[in-house]
């Protein structure tokens, strides 16, 4: 099983620290993020993963390499940027769908994609198994009752499908939320045109539009260290398995 990690961003919300430091490599528990977050995936089953980075992905890559410590073998990506319109000015970041579109030489026909800043106490293998168990869907995202609790809730769902997605939904129906890790078919990704720049909530929106997005409810809130009081939930909890 492969999973595509979108490690990339700028992390603007943890400053000071990642004026200097990756989101990656922040210290959770004693040891960097990435750590904790590629043995979760390598005790769920996965043997390869593609790290899709950008801003000081260096110091990531230095540190995870090959991947040989966590049992998997890794790829690197790096995170491209599209041309300004007119030719002249910073380039733009291609966002989180464009990353992975990126990335597509190095994907499986099935892979399940997660953020590099979310930790999530569940099976990561059971949306990509049950993508490759259905025909019925191009995707299938693990969401969560979050009821407006963790963070804006973003999904509508009857259990079976992501009826509607729709980031930073606030209307009531919306109770769940993208759970942060979602299993994908190459094609999807394939059909973007290289170096538009897409973000990953906008193939997200469109596949449950076209009733193409099923979905896999977890049980267990989600941690995130892309806020300080996000990374200290994450530090408690794997020091002391609890949440307060």
């Amino acid at each position: 099983m492969q999973a595509v990690v979108l490690a990339g961003g700028l992390a603007t919300r943890m400053r000071p620290q990642t004026l200097t430091v990756p989101k990656s490599m922040l210290e959770v528990a004693g040891r960097p993020f990435v750590d904790w977050q590629l043995e979760r995936l390598a005790a769920c089953g996965f043997d390869r993963v593609v790290m899709c980075v950008g801003y000081l992905g260096e110091q990531v890559r230095a540190h995870v390499g090959g991947g040989a410590q966590f049992g998997l073998h890794v790829e690197w990506s790096e995170d491209a940027t599209s041309t300004p319109s007119q030719g002249f000015g910073p380039p733009k970041l291609l966002g989180t769908a464009g990353a992975i579109r990126s990335a597509l030489d190095r994907l499986d026909e099935t892979f399940l994609v997660t953020y590099g800043d979310s930790y999530l106490p569940f099976d990561y293998s059971d949306p990509l198994t049950m993508l490759d168990r259905r025909e019925d869907c191009d995707g299938v995202m693990a969401v969560y009752k979050n009821a407006g609790q963790w963070d804006a809730s973003n999904v509508i769902t009857d259990g079976t499908w992501v009826l509607r997605y729709e980031k930073g939904q606030h209307g009531a129906a919306f109770d769940h939320i993208d759970y942060g890790a979602t299993a994908l078919r190459r094609p999807v990704i394939a059909s973007l045109e290289p170096g538009r720049v897409c973000g990953l909530d906008i193939l997200q929106r469109d596949l449950a539009a076209r009733k193409r997005l099923r979905a896999t409810v977890a049980h267990d809130r989600f941690f995130e260290i892309g806020s300080p009081d996000g990374l200290a939930e994450l530090d408690r909890h794997l020091r002391t398995g609890t949440e307060e």
